[in-house]
């Protein structure tokens, strides 16, 4: 499937497109301003504002600025961002969960790479904080130039800072609570050759768990970007590595949050019994490596204007567990010891044949007593004599399991966007079009390791006993969009078409690479248009919109048998919005109807009915298509300028999302769908209030923003307490103080200003994750 010629073919156009500007660079290098060409937006869109940006801490995820926009809740298991299994985005009832990848995310335009926890890379992972110079929101009917393979119902295009003109070095230094502490470094080179200019930044930062600081989440950041302004050309360059490890919160039930709000049960310290020590928040972790970068150029040929890009990308990682047992998977003769609790080659697949909780001293495998009634109470309500050392005789060791699920992917990829613009008779035209390349291959593979000794830790032998899998996902993705915007007066009207071809595949490594699975996952010819139309009141349009949206099958569908396969089809979402904008020097509002229908929800029936997760076995279970998701509402939002030093932010949405089933209601309850439910986790009511003062060499906000009740399963029989938060910011301008400094300030963030207690994020139709506790931040920033 993939396309060696075509990849080759592609890399020599992008090195000709590049080679033929940079020959003219060289000719004449004076500079000239490109002018970017954008259209008239037939759909809702936001962008996060400064003062956005300063109620989010340096220390936190980039995610976190875009959490006052219209329709959008975000929710991180702390106030940094710092743990990516309990990070949850909405917009308009669709979600990127654990359980969900419904919205796409770009970086300067560079499509991320799916944003799911297994493998996935959400902005954070690509930008730090400090070097966020926007984030451009879509929500439900997604720009057409937006490349994405998940964007059902709304896209984010985070973008860097630029390289300054002059020469400089920036540092600051955060220090938070939960013994949290960040320190940053940019400098800009100024101009380093004709009309380039470049920077380089650095970080690092720790955070401790703000659950009895028992875990910690550690990140070292580097990023570089270059910007060439020449005749011919404009040059954009950007490479970013993310280096992170961090260590997980665990959703509670609202029974568990209502015993103990502060504790997601995950412990702090080893007991030397397995079935408790599984939940050792040390154990639970996520690694993660993210390399990402791109070159873009963009230049005019006979009045047509281009921009190509070429990027590539690198993830790795893994995500670890505890589980309380060693797997039998050699058959080692009855009562013989257990060659897995001995250092060897591990064994490569296959089916476990049972499983090990404690042996002798010579490593033979022990039983309970008969009998014996088990003490343990926790966690999951205890466990049974097998787990228990009381039904043990004295000298049995207790064995465990360090699980790692390994994730390895490379993207590399091309685009090329085009728009020509031109002035006829009475009106004007637009044409633009755009095509995208990847090639994606992702592996996935989950070895079992001895932990040495479970009395005494969680140390393990990092050679593992087991290879439960191995498995690569090659995937091949051509995209092309044409759209064509007229404006004729006050009316501007425009209509696409794009299209995804994706194709991808299930090879399995233990097997020498051999192909098992494969799935053509290519969507219809999707239409996109609108209108705007300019009311006779200044600044007022009025506007609507309609799209399909298309999300390719994922490859963990192709777990599943061929048979099943074949019948899967990608899901689809078709969205329209109707509003109005206003929009002023002083004041900008803006009011929206959506209505968005998501259809071919990909869901899992298992094979059987089961309790829980059976993570050592690998079902013939199947995907299918069955019903999705109908979300409708209203998004309103002002801002205004109410003097020179002061502004005032309000926004309010209104969220009705619920199930779509099949007509058969004996399907559906065999699916577990409940058509006309509430989807779970999704917000029927919120708003923001801000307000932020500048005077002089002072400056502070406060922003409040009230989240109604929620669901926490799809089967609506259980509701989560809506909840308000207030955050603050307060600075001082320092350069007056600080002579011979370019500039310095300090900022001071309190998130959560009331130490307000609740359920946040929310994912498996069971759970949710405790929210932050009220956390303070002070930031000083110093430019040489």
């Amino acid at each position: 499937m993939r396309n060696n010629t075509l990849t080759r073919a592609i890399c020599a156009a992008i090195g000709s497109m590049i080679a033929t500007p940079l020959a003219f660079a060289q000719q004449a290098p004076a500079v000239e301003e490109m002018v970017v060409t954008t259209q008239l937006r037939t759909f809702a869109s936001s962008s996060v504002t400064e003062e956005m940006q300063n109620q989010v801490s340096a220390a936190s995820s980039v995610l976190g600025a875009i959490d006052y926009i219209p329709g959008v809740l975000v929710n991180e298991g702390d106030a940094f961002g710092g743990d990516d299994w309990s990070t949850t985005v909405s917009i308009r009832g669709f979600q990127v969960s654990l359980d969900e990848q419904q919205l796409g995310m770009t970086i300067d335009g560079i499509p991320n790479g799916n944003s799911n926890y297994g493998g996935g890379s959400k902005a954070n992972r690509f930008l730090d904080t400090e070097n966020l110079f926007a984030v451009d929101v879509v929500q439900g009917t997604s720009d057409i130039a937006s490349w994405s393979h998940e964007a059902l119902g709304g896209s984010m295009n985070f973008r860097s800072v630029d390289p300054t003109d002059q020469a400089g070095l920036t540092v600051s230094t955060t220090f938070c609570d939960n013994n949290a502490r960040k320190v940053f470094a940019r400098y800009n080179t100024g101009e380093i050759a004709d009309n380039t200019y470049a920077w380089i930044s650095v970080s690092t930062s720790d955070i401790d768990a703000w659950i009895d600081a028992s875990g910690e989440s550690n990140r070292d950041h580097i990023a570089a970007k270059l910007k060439g302004h020449y005749e011919s050309f404009e040059l954009t360059g950007y490479i970013s590595f993310d280096d992170a490890h961090e260590d997980n919160y665990q959703r509670v039930t609202p029974q568990e949050f209502a015993e103990d709000p502060t504790w997601d049960r995950l412990t702090g310290d080893w007991t030397g019994i397995p079935h408790i020590d599984q939940l050792y928040r040390r154990g639970w972790s996520t690694l993660r490596e993210n390399l990402l970068a791109y070159a873009k150029v963009d230049f005019t040929v006979s009045e047509i204007d281009f921009s190509t890009s070429v990027y590539h990308h690198d993830n790795s990682g893994r995500g670890d567990w505890l589980p309380p047992y060693i797997v039998d998977v050699r058959n080692d003769g009855a009562g013989n010891p257990h060659s897995e609790l001995t250092t060897g080659a591990p064994v490569l697949g296959g089916s476990p044949l049972g499983t090990i909780t404690f042996v002798d001293a010579n490593g033979r495998a022990l039983q309970p007593r008969a009998n014996c009634q088990s003490s343990l109470v926790f966690p999951y309500g205890g466990a049974g004599p097998a787990y228990d050392p009381a039904c043990f005789p004295a000298g049995a060791i207790p064995v465990g399991s360090y699980r790692h699920t390994v994730y390895d992917k490379q993207r590399t990829g091309f685009i090329a966007d085009f728009a020509w613009e031109q002035d006829l008779s009475g009106f004007s035209n637009e044409l633009r079009g755009g095509f995208w390349y990847e090639d994606n291959t992702r592996n996935e593979s989950r070895d079992w390791l001895k932990i040495l000794d479970s009395r005494t830790g969680y140390n393990f032998n990092h050679m593992p006993y087991w290879t439960q899998y191995d498995r690569s996902f090659p995937q091949e993705t051509m995209t092309w969009y044409l759209e064509d915007t007229v404006i004729m007066g006050d009316l501007t009207a425009r209509l696409g078409v794009k299209q995804y071809l994706v194709d991808i595949e299930r090879e399995d490594e233990h097997q020498g690479g051999l192909r098992t699975a494969t799935v053509n996952s290519d969507s219809d010819v999707l239409f996109s248009g609108g209108l705007v139309y300019a009311l006779p009141v200044d600044g007022l349009e009025v506007f609507g919109g309609y799209a399909e949206s298309f999300s390719s099958i994922k490859d963990g569908v192709l777990e599943a048998n061929q048979t099943a396969l074949d019948s899967v089809e990608p899901e689809t979402a078709d969205s329209m919005d109707i509003g109005l904008r206003y929009s002023t020097g002083m004041l900008n509002a803006s009011l929206t109807y959506y209505d968005i229908e998501f259809a071919n929800r990909i869901t899992y029936i298992p094979e059987g009915s089961t309790d829980g997760i059976d993570y050592l076995g690998e079902s013939d279970g199947a995907y299918v298509n069955v019903g999705g998701i109908d979300s409708s509402g209203i998004e309103a939002a002002v801002q205004a300028m109410v003097t020179d030093s002061l502004s005032l932010y309000f926004s309010y949405t209104m969220n009705d999302s619920t199930y779509i089933g099949t007509p058969d209601p004996a399907a559906n309850t065999l699916l577990g769908v409940f058509p006309g439910n509430t989807v779970f986790g999704s917000a029927e009511d919120m708003f923001v209030l801000s307000a932020d003062w500048r005077r002089d060499r002072y400056f502070a906000g406060v922003t409040y923003k009230d989240v109604g009740e929620r669901w926490l399963n799809a089967a609506n029989t259980t509701r989560i307490d809506g909840y308000g938060v207030t955050d603050m910011y307060f600075g001082v301008d320092l350069t007056e103080d600080l002579l011979g400094l370019k500039s310095a300030n300090l900022r001071v963030n309190v998130s959560n200003l009331t130490d307000e207690s609740y359920i946040g994020g929310v994912a498996g139709g069971w759970g949710g994750w405790i929210a932050p506790p009220r956390t303070a931040t002070a930031t000083l920033t110093v430019d040489f």
